[in-house]
């Protein structure tokens, strides 16, 4: 399996750590950086290309995922989330990286680096690596709605039959 991988200078220990543990376990790295700490740099980029990368092997038909590093993950998911037809799961036990195969097929993991000790961040990418797609109808469904979502901006209709429900503050008299 191929595994793309990027950071930002708050993750950069772990990215190494990481490509270290993953490469000596069998799996192929491809490092979309940084190659250096930069205590200035943005995770936009980084996270971006890797994701990509993820897609264009998916469509080539290779086994390739990412993962995404940074402070706490979270921009680094939603920047890897901007790249369509990707799908990039924050996780943060074992349970939320296995979930995020087996359920939503996620190609890309993010991870926060400041959040765990390295040895537990590697035991969380090595599940999320190790877990394949359920398969199951529910979730292909779901998935698909999703896609079609970001392809048309609509699903099935559905969301303009929802009609939110209002529970204004409570005021004082």
């Amino acid at each position: 399996m191929r595994v793309h991988i990027a950071t930002d200078h708050a993750g950069l220990d772990l990215s190494r750590y990481l490509v270290e543990e993953l490469v000596a376990a069998g799996y192929d790295l491809v490092d979309h950086g940084p190659a250096e700490y930069d205590a200035l740099d943005d995770y936009p980029a980084f996270c971006i290309s890797a994701a990509r990368a993820v897609r264009e092997d998916r469509e080539a038909g290779l086994d390739s995922l990412g993962i995404v590093l940074g402070g706490s993950g979270n921009g680094e998911q939603i920047a890897a989330n901007k790249v369509r037809g990707i799908r990039a799961a924050l996780a943060w036990n074992l349970d939320t990286a296995r979930l995020a195969r087996q359920h939503n097929d996620a190609q890309v993991v993010a991870v926060g680096g400041r959040q765990h000790p390295r040895e537990e961040a590697l035991e969380i990418v090595k599940a999320f690596l190790a877990e394949p797609f359920s398969g199951e109808e529910r979730h292909v469904r779901r998935i698909g709605q999703i896609a079609e979502y970001e392809a048309t901006g609509a699903v099935a209709g559905r969301l303009e039959e929802l009609r939110p429900r209002e529970f204004p503050a409570a005021r004082e008299a």
